[in-house]
């Protein structure tokens, strides 16, 4: 039996056993949901700069999404563009695509989801341990296209230790009734004499979802499938590993156009990754880390073309590899206290481009980037402690510029276009203040000046996008973009009521934007003109500022039983506006929300309610949204097993409603709210074994 079928098998089987999560057991005074706040790399809360939103456990079945923007969506400062069930990105604190990076233990997701709102991230939840959200200076690690954070999944594919009592297994899957759906995966992981191996698949299949009101979505079901290799020889004081991984989906893209052509995309990508870690390997360096990532990905298109025909109508392709090496270097003396830090250079080469009937959106285009980077802690007193980083970066952006009228209508023949090559250096740095005070709190205070070049879709792109309904025309003279920021944080993490707050303001200079030319398209630039059914946009630049306020908090009422009865909390919101005033198109909505929860070491149960207000502070050309409430129900059993060598060691199961009101929701943020619905009220039963 092939590999991939032997997946499909292995992942189903569990599904049919009704998926669920980690079954470790959890204590009362554990945050709620399994979603905790701290630093990057597991540090300490107390040395924590900026926050780190994770979801771990439990709460990744719980979810029951096919995306990670999906799961993360509900988190505040977090949306999802859910413009399809196999195609959501995560838009953090109003940006998203080229200014949000999605990787996979710290290596680039190597996509083209940036590129388009119809193009799925080829990392499923289902081979997740944990999904975290990275905001604030630790972006600065990983490249000028994370200006607006950080998204990243963390598997053990690449094992960085051995395994407890050498053998680890897991089966885990679930369905929901909404889009009767059914998923699952598979892992086991094992070690001996130094080594260590890891090898998993997933599988997933679901139906159009079912709607408010009756009826379905149509032209939504999605199927994927993947399987992934990994080994590691550890060794005292690190290790090394590689891991092999494959992924195919078939998804199809909602909408009335879309439905009624059976437009589709089928994806592929291989991609080989291996790191690894060497700590303290003498008395001046603390640890020194590397990574490498290469993948090949393409996905095809596929829809009824205007003879009538089903097959194919568009190829994408990108070829990707990337690499960074980080050094910790021990704590240096100095008069005001020890000083701590890392020193790191990241290098990638990208291209990526199309091909097909509808013209090609964007010839082939090449994209080197080489970036260094430094943070520095020092530590004045036992309270407070200052943070500094920065970041250097040299781009070279290839590709074939067009020239367009400038009324970006088309003369008697075509365009044209020529071979071009831009330059980048976008320049970043940040400096922090952490303050601890007193009832174990920690205040911070973040100032940054970070800088994105365009990106070569931005400056490049000339042809008919389905996806957003849009004829995009790049502008080879964009310039780079500098947002200005300043954070100010409070949060507790311990006790009997938990918080963190934050508020911002980043003011972007040369912002840049899809601007509406008022021109429509079919697809090609020679029938642009006064019809059509594509909207005719030019990359521009404009000055805007972006504000907002975050806020989650959980609050331990009282012991019931054997477990802890608690309250949580939510808010957020996001404004955005150009310098003139007007508005920023597609800011999601100020939401807040709040559950009432019970946890014991066994069980797991909670209702809560998210709250989205009216979105009516529109740009030109849009619509207002209506606000939605959001109301979900959940709960979960885990047994534990006795210990007993080579068997079963704990089962959790449980079963969750979501959108219990069946309220007709749509997403702002989506380019097709006005023809696409959010899935209704549905039914998830989940369960995991563990061995």
């Amino acid at each position: 039996m092939a590999l991939g079928n032997w997946a499909s098998v292995v992942a189903l089987s569990g599904a049919a056993c009704i998926y669920g999560a980690s079954a470790s057991v959890v204590h009362a005074q554990e945050a709620l949901s399994e979603i905790t706040v701290t630093a990057e790399r597991e540090k300490k809360e107390a040395d924590a700069f900026q926050s780190t939103t994770q979801l771990s456990g439990e709460a990744l079945q719980r979810a029951a999404s096919s995306s990670l923007a999906d799961l993360l969506a509900t988190q505040p400062g977090i949306a999802a563009s859910t413009f399809a069930p196999g195609a959501s990105r995560p838009n953090i604190r109003g940006l998203d695509d080229y200014r949000v990076r999605i990787q996979e233990n710290g290596v680039g997701s190597q996509d083209v989801s940036d590129f388009s709102q119809d193009h799925q991230v080829p990392v499923d939840p289902l081979t997740a341990d944990k999904a975290e959200v990275i905001r604030g200076p630790g972006t600065l690690r990983y490249g000028n296209q994370a200006i607006g954070g950080v998204v990243n999944a963390i598997n053990n594919r690449i094992p960085e230790a051995l395994v407890p009592n050498g053998f680890a297994a897991k089966i885990k899957g679930g369905g929901s009734s909404v889009d009767s759906s059914v998923d699952g995966a598979a892992s086991i992981d094992a070690s001996g004499n130094n080594v260590a191996i890891h090898v998993d698949a997933f599988a997933r299949r679901a139906g159009d979802y079912r709607i408010p009101g009756g009826g379905v979505q149509a032209n939504t079901r999605q199927q994927s499938e993947g399987q992934a290799i990994g080994g590691s020889y550890i060794f005292d004081g690190g290790y090394i590993g590689t891991a092999l991984q494959h992924i195919t989906s078939l998804y199809h893209i909602p909408g009335v156009a879309e439905s009624a052509s059976r437009t589709r995309i089928d994806l592929e990508q291989t991609k080989w990754t291996t790191k690894g870690e060497w700590r303290a390997p003498n008395d001046k360096i603390d640890a020194i880390r590397f990574a490498v990532g290469v993948s090949d990905y393409r996905h095809k298109e596929f829809a009824i073309g205007g003879d009538g025909i089903d097959g194919l109508q568009n190829t994408i392709t990108n070829k990707e590899i990337e690499g960074r090496i980080e050094l910790d270097h021990a704590a240096v003396a100095t008069p005001l206290g020890p000083l701590t830090g890392s020193w790191g250079i990241q290098a990638s080469n990208r291209k990526l481009g199309t091909s097909g009937v509808l013209g090609g959106l964007l010839a082939p285009t090449n994209t080197d980037a080489v970036g260094g980077f430094a943070f520095e802690q020092l530590q004045l007193n036992d309270t407070l402690k200052l943070q500094a980083a920065g970041r250097i970066e040299t781009l070279t952006v290839s590709g074939m510029a067009a020239t367009f009228p400038a009324n970006f209508l088309p003369p008697p023949d075509t365009f044209s276009e020529t071979a071009a090559v831009r330059n980048f250096t976008p320049m970043s740095f940040s400096f922090g203040v952490l303050q601890s005070l007193p009832w174990d709190m920690v205040v911070s205070l973040n100032a940054s000046r970070t800088q994105r070049a365009p990106a070569a879709p931005e400056l490049f792109s000339r042809g008919s996008d389905g996806a957003s309904v849009t004829f995009v025309i790049g502008n080879p003279n964009l310039k780079i973009e500098t947002a200005e920021s300043v954070e100010l944080g409070l949060k507790r993490s311990a006790g009997q009521f938990r918080f963190e707050a934050s508020i911002y303001y980043t003011r972007y200079l040369d912002f840049i934007y899809k601007q509406l030319t008022g021109n429509f398209c079919t697809d090609v630039f020679a029938s642009c003109g006064a019809t059509g059914p594509l909207m005719q946009v030019a990359y521009g630049q404009r000055d805007a500022n972006f504000r907002g306020a975050e806020f989650m908090a959980q609050l331990d009422v009282a012991p019931v039983n054997d477990g802890m009865l608690g309250l949580d909390g939510q808010f957020d919101v996001v404004r955005a506006t150009f310098a003139d005033g007007s508005n920023v198109p597609r800011i999601a909505p100020m939401r807040v929300g709040g559950g009432i929860w019970w946890r014991s070491a066994e069980w797991y149960a909670r209702l809560g309610l998210l709250h989205a207000f009216t979105q009516d502070d529109i740009a030109a050309n849009e619509t207002p949204t209506n606000g939605y409430n959001l109301l979900k129900a959940e709960v979960s059993y885990t047994h534990t097993f006795t210990k007993v060598d080579g068997g079963m060691r704990d089962i959790t199961f449980g079963v969750v409603g979501d959108n219990l009101l069946d309220e007709r929701i749509r997403n702002h943020i989506s380019f097709k709210k006005a023809e696409v619905l959010q899935p209704g009220l549905g039914v998830r039963l989940f369960t995991t074994m563990r061995f």
